[in-house]
């Protein structure tokens, strides 16, 4: 199962962190895992290459993990999007993939 966490901190999406795989089909026909990494990346790279905001990073096998250093009212707008698109799926796809809201990003993080 693919597990969606959306950051939260002063009361709005900072970021989020996008785990596992949905097992819906196998690897390289897994319409869900396509759906949910095209949309992820699409995210990171609107919020860092267009919009230029600054972000921490991190992709690995499985993973992918987007902080703002410093949300703005447009990289917000972007998250959010994501987190409508992603909540759509998993509406679809409710044994594939798991939205989770208000997981929270302190400053220490």
């Amino acid at each position: 199962m693919i597990r969606a966490k959306l950051l939260i901190g002063d009361h709005r999406l900072t970021g989020f962190e996008i785990r596992g795989h949905a097992m819906f089909a196998p690897a390289g026909s897994d319409v869900v895992c396509a759906a949910v990494s095209s949309a992820a990346y699409l995210a990171a790279n609107t919020i860092t290459d267009v919009l230029g905001e600054q972000a921490q990073a991190q992709v690995t096998q499985g993973r992918m993990i987007v902080r703002l250093v410093s949300p703005t009212p447009q990289s917000e707008a972007v998250l959010r999007g994501l987190a409508m698109h992603l909540t759509a799926l998993s509406r679809q796809y409710p044994t594939h993939i798991k939205v989770i809201y208000g997981g929270v990003q302190n400053a220490s993080d």
